[in-house]
């Protein structure tokens, strides 16, 4: 019953010190940014804790036992224990509060620069969170030396603490990414584990106390002599390589895992799920041994090596593999779950048995180095501190290092590499013979190793994760999927490839059409940003925020991407600097092959380009920006949530001049209802005044003014819209007319602040928004931006368009070719719902024009746009603007219908009669909340 009790307790606390890992990196990361370095250093931190908290309970175990021995009285060792996972709930439950301090002496003002400083940081989040990492390391050595009866049992109960506490890791690594901290944030996840530890010490303390313990003068006599010395240490190191190759393919499987199901964090959570619920199984199955001959341990290092081996060849159709799994789902919220769970199923499928071969490996090292009974916590202390001490080196060597220097192939066979040489010392223990079979084997795999094929860069990058439906060559096999993916590119398409210890990065770059070459960068294999396809995009987010600010002088770019918005910003007259925050180096080294595409970005002299973490960046900058760009990659990219926050957009808002601008790129395509509230409403909880454009088809810039007061002269505007140095780069995007760049304004500055967005914003603590935007990824829609054609938000709009504005002001009106290149401008970047809007208004303003006729006849013979322009939808649209009557005879369904197509095709700078929406309510005795039931329909 004790047994039983201790195993569910251990388990608990396996649990947590998951959940603890994941909500620490994520805290940590605003100490230290999302850089690699700031990464591989909070690894670097918990890794180096355990290991030493292994070391250190280890001895204190030892010390105990002797202690015991000589006084006579057994050493209570669970209600020690029981001590220690009581301290780290206490800890955790203060942990909120300390982090606030860590995180006010980071921000002091200080002279250091950017190394020493990091440096400076990172030993504060050291001292943050030491203590109870250490404190998790008296696991193993205690219990295994509190359960253990006798040397025969020893490694069995050894092996079933290891089990059970891996096996609360792995549901830990899933509970944390896919519920605890979506839904209870950095805070509640913390202080709801605090409590599990707390219940788990008391746990063990009431077991401490109803147990006599230990008693190891009597006991002590069941062991024999110690080992050599040169044996013990052999295990060691054995336990050592593991720990770094183990450690080291994790980072390769994540990465793999990125490229075949896109970089979210549950892509994260699945993988280090599947590795911990592997190693958790391997040591389960050491304790169904009876026995176990020597031969065992090195016996598993040579097939775990060969499993790896076969699996190398493999690595490079993982995407492939994914996206057929992929496209037996439906793209729904309901089968979200199932689909990760199909996902999880295929990891094991495919690695379970290398991966439980991994964890067998740290019990039957136990085994084989156990001898004498009142050393058996000492003696796992010593060994679990040695293979944590190599995942350290795992993390830092072969997961960040290694990779600034070789490709993600290389690192997986120097992880292999090590295996061998692993498998190498613990044959050579077993005599002459399995020496010399060990040499032969240990020969056979490295060469292996130098001869294998490297992994294919164009499949890897292929972004097959992005694939919902099924192609016609889909059910082919990966050799002729592959063959026909790429069929319509030259064979040299892929210019640039390289592996970082951030990301992987892929520069493509092909003729379309005649003088005509399309270049893309690719991380982990999605595309993040094209030319010419994403030039209007990356143009407009530096065109519009300079056009817009007070003074345009100084400017800061989030993220490089292919150069250009940079490259826009340093091509305008009155700028003087351009600082640009870029976290990868292989994304910085890829510029050179987009530099003939992006306007000779690296031979501007006013283009700075650092390597850094933009958050960092920020908080650490000197003076302050007139304009601020923010162009990361998608919000479900884990990592990038940061960029989103409460914290961050403040951090900026603080850096701005006082008539500055903060520009932020967002998108509506694999998005949904909710995340575009959540993005807003965080944006306006910063930036009072707020304005939402349009750049092209599904992206949209976020616009917020330092100055909450500030108001527009459009004449200024028109003025600085004239200069070459502006003039030249929109004109490229096709954008000639004032009026065209004021048609893109979607929600004019003061309708955010007046929409109805309820709910949390996205914050450090409370990081609801990479759940949220991986849910929306998977479903894979287009959302729509929340209603505001009503109230308070539609009069803000009235009052504040700048087109509607321009419009009033322009005279004569505007000409009929204006009004044709405003219309190809809107029916061509813009949602088809506002083509139709602008043609209704149109045949409102002028119902006999020829010109207008002629376009919608033509615009009609589109297959593509025929709706747009289709006889009933204008009948109804046009009855928004006055022209025809509300039918009298209209019904409560009815009007409700109306009510959905005046929110959708509403614009705010063309707007609906507002009048309308009360004659059409007429029809509905329970209007009020009838209509607020039309309007949830609408989103």
């Amino acid at each position: 019953m004790t047994r039983a009790l201790t195993f569910s307790l251990t388990f608990l606390t396996g649990f947590s010190a998951l959940v603890y890992q994941v909500a620490w990196q994520k805290y940590l990361a605003t100490l230290l940014g999302s850089h690699s370095e700031a990464t591989a250093a909070v690894l670097g931190i918990f890794l180096g804790g355990l290991s030493l908290g292994y070391a250190l309970f280890g001895r204190v175990t030892g010390q105990r036992m002797r202690a015991a021995a000589e006084s006579g009285v057994p050493a209570n060792l669970l209600m020690l224990y029981g001590a220690v996972e009581a301290s780290i709930g206490i800890y955790a439950l203060c942990f909120p509060f300390l982090f606030r301090g860590a995180q006010w002496l980071t921000l002091q003002p200080g002279h250091l620069s950017s190394g020493p400083s990091f440096l400076l940081d990172v030993g504060i989040s050291a001292v943050l969170i030491g203590l109870p990492v250490v404190l998790m390391g008296g696991t193993i050595p205690l219990l295994t030396q509190a359960l253990a009866s006798g040397l025969r049992d020893a490694t069995r109960l050894h092996a079933y603490v290891y089990t059970f506490n891996t096996f609360g890791a792995f549901a830990g690594a899933l509970a944390a990414g896919f519920y605890i901290i979506p839904e209870l944030g950095l805070r509640g996840s913390v202080v709801s584990m605090g409590l599990v530890n707390l219940a788990a010490g008391l746990g063990f303390a009431v077991l401490g106390a109803r147990t006599p313990g230990v008693m190891p003068t009597a006991l002590a006599k069941e062991g024999s002599a110690t080992h050599a010395g040169s044996e013990v240490v052999s295990g060691l190191v054995v336990a050592l390589l593991s720990g770094f190759a183990m450690m080291t393919l994790q980072v390769a499987a994540n990465r793999i895992g990125a490229f075949s199901l896109g970089s979210s964090q549950f892509t994260f959570s699945i993988v280090v799920a599947a590795f911990v619920f592997g190693i958790a199984a391997g040591s389960l199955a050491v304790t169904a041994f009876r026995s176990i001959p020597s031969f065992i341990l090195p016996l598993s290092q040579w097939l775990l090596i060969a499993t790896l081996l076969l699996l190398y060849f493999s690595v490079d159709d993982a995407p492939y593999w994914a996206h057929r799994l992929r496209v037996e789902y439906p793209s729904t919220p309901d089968a979200f779950l199932s689909y990760h769970a199909a996902v999880f199923r295929w990891l094991l499928a495919v690695s379970l048995l290398s991966i439980a071969l991994s964890g067998a490996t740290l019990p039957l090292i136990f085994h084989d180095l156990r001898r004498q009974l009142g050393e058996l916590g000492s003696l796992a202390g010593r060994i679990y501190a040695w293979n944590t001490l190599g995942s350290l080196l795992g993390a830092l060597v072969g997961g960040y290092l290694l990779l600034f220097v070789v490709d993600l192939h290389q690192v997986y066979r120097i992880a292999v590499g090590a295996l061998v040489l692993g498998a190498w010392l613990l044959s050579a223990r077993l005599g002459r013979p399995a020496r010399n079979a060990g040499t032969v084997a240990a020969v056979i795999c490295l060469a292996t190793l130098v001869l294998l094929p490297t992994w294919s860069p164009k499949q890897l990058a292929s972004g097959l994760f992005r694939r919902r439906q099924p192609m016609t060559y889909t059910g082919a096999g990966p050799e002729s999927f592959f063959r026909h993916f790429n069929e319509e590119r030259p064979p040299d398409y892929l210019a640039y490839y390289r592996d970082d210890p951030s990301v992987s990065v892929a520069v493509t770059k092909y003729a379309i059409a005649e003088d005509i070459v399309q270049g893309a960068v690719i991380t982990n294999g999605k595309s993040d940003s094209s030319i010419p396809t994403d030039d209007r995009t990356t143009s407009l987010q530096a065109l519009i925020p300079a056009l817009f600010a007070e003074r345009a002088e100084r400017a800061f770019v989030v993220g490089i991407g292919t150069g250009m918005t940079a490259s826009v910003l340093g091509s305008l007259e009155s700028i003087r600097e351009v600082h640009v925050a870029e976290i990868s180096q292989a994304m910085i080294d890829a510029l050179p092959y987009l530099d003939d595409l992006n306007g000779g970005l690296l031979g501007n002299p006013k283009v700075e380009i650092v390597r850094s973490d933009a958050y960092r960046a920020l908080r650490k900058s000197e003076g302050r920006y007139d304009v601020i760009v923010s162009e990361p990659s998608n919000p479900w990219v884990a990592g990038v949530e940061l960029l989103y926050t409460t914290e961050f957009l403040q951090s900026a808002r603080d850096r701005l001049t006082p008539g500055g601008i903060y520009g932020q790129w967002f998108h509506t395509y694999e998005a949904d209802e909710e995340v575009v509230s959540i993005i807003l409403r965080t944006f306006r909880g910063v930036f009072e005044n707020t304005s939402v454009w349009i750049t092209q088809k599904g992206d949209l810039l976020l616009l917020g003014f330092n100055d909450p007061h500030r108001e527009f002269d459009l004449d200024r505007l028109e003025s600085r819209f004239s200069q070459p140095d502006f003039k030249a780069p929109l004109a490229k995007i096709g954008i000639r007319e004032f009026g065209e760049l004021l048609a893109s304004e979607v929600l004019p500055a003061g309708v955010v602040s007046k929409m109805e967005l309820l709910g949390p914003a996205h914050t450090l603590e409370n990081p609801i928004l990479s759940d949220r935007a991986a849910r929306a990824f998977f479903v894979g829609h287009e959302a729509p931006l929340p209603r505001s054609d009503h109230g308070a938000a539609a009069e803000a709009g009235r009052r504040n368009s700048l087109a509607a504005r321009y419009r009033e002001k322009t005279s004569p009106p505007a000409s009929t070719a204006q009004r044709v290149r405003q219309a190809e401008e809107i029916c061509s970047t813009r949602p088809r719902s506002h083509c139709s809007t602008y043609f209704a208004f149109w045949l409102h303003s002028e119902p006999e024009s020829p010109d207008l006729r002629r376009i919608i006849q033509m615009t009609s013979q589109s297959e593509a746009q025929k709706h747009v322009v289709e006889p009933g939808l204008m009948r109804k649209l046009a009855m928004f603007y006055g022209d025809v009557p509300v039918p009298q005879t209209m019904t409560c369904e009815e009007a409700m219908a109306a009510d959905r197509l005046y929110a959708r095709f509403y614009s705010h700078a063309i707007p609906f009669r507002a009048d309308v929406l009360d004659l059409l309510w007429k029809a509905c005795p329970d209007k009020d909340e009838r209509r607020s039931t039309s309007i949830g329909a609408v989103l």
